[in-house]
């Protein structure tokens, strides 16, 4: 009995002894490997304070293989930094060519919400450096549950556009980004779904005070249907036409 006792008080301390070289030593190697990872992943994202210019990526757009698109859109970081787009309005046939204005940039939500929290993973995991020592496995799977967390926030900003009211699209500012300006019948949005850049036309309606139809306001959503109806100042609008346009890479 005496032996059995001391062989298993012997195992206990090897186990005790492997624990603590693995709180002290491999879980600090461990997070150090994870941040050099997110850091090199940051890079995309340009996050401030970062050395050297944003790359340039250019998306050429198409449309469910049709001709009533193409243009090219130019990423820079979390910015939409050029738009040269030709479009064929399905109701009329007009054509339109309108481009960002030469001074002007539009800032892309999805990108910079997604670099803050990868920004705030890493400083995370900054705050347990070498010198920090764990004292309980819990306390590793706290930290990792908030790491994960926030990379998980990241992810699905890049995969799960926000929802918008059509109000919201009109009041963005970005119909007001192009030259020669947009007609004041159309609305766009610019935004990322799962891997691709998608560029969204809306053609409106003006409903007519003798109108018949029952106006109910539309709430948000990624992308509105025709017939949404929303009102703009005195006016009452609707969607008459819709229209997406996407780039699944950049070239």
């Amino acid at each position: 009995m005496a032996t059995a006792m001391a062989a298993t008080a012997a195992e206990r301390a090897v186990l005790e002894e492997e624990f603590r070289w693995l709180l002290h030593d491999e879980v600090h190697a461990v997070l150090r490997q994870l941040q050099d990872i997110l850091k090199e992943a940051s890079l995309r994202f340009t996050l401030p304070g970062a050395e050297g210019a944003a790359k340039q990526e250019n998306f050429i757009l198409g449309s469910c293989g049709t001709d009533q698109v193409k243009g090219v859109l130019t990423l820079q970081g979390d910015a939409l930094s050029q738009a040269d787009v030709n479009l064929k309005m399905p109701r009329n046939n007009q054509l339109l060519h309108f481009a960002f204005r030469e001074d002007k940039q539009w800032k892309l939500q999805q990108i910079q919400d997604a670099r803050n929290h990868v920004s705030q993973a890493i400083y995370l995991l900054a705050s347990r450096d070498k010198s920090y020592q764990f004292k309980t496995g819990a306390e590793v799977l706290k930290l990792m549950d908030a790491v994960m967390l926030q990379l998980t926030r990241a992810r699905n900003r890049l995969t799960t556009p926000a929802t918008l009211t059509l109000p919201e699209i009109a009041a963005s500012g970005l119909t007001r980004m192009f030259a020669p300006a947009l007609p004041s019948d159309l609305l766009v949005n610019v935004y990322i779904n799962l891997n691709k850049l998608c560029l969204t036309v809306y053609q409106l309606h003006i409903l007519q005070p003798s109108s018949t139809k029952n106006f109910r306001p539309a709430g948000g959503a990624v992308l509105h249907s025709p017939g949404a109806m929303f009102e703009w100042g005195s006016q009452r609008l609707e969607i008459s036409v819709f229209s997406s346009y996407w780039s699944y890479r950049p070239f």
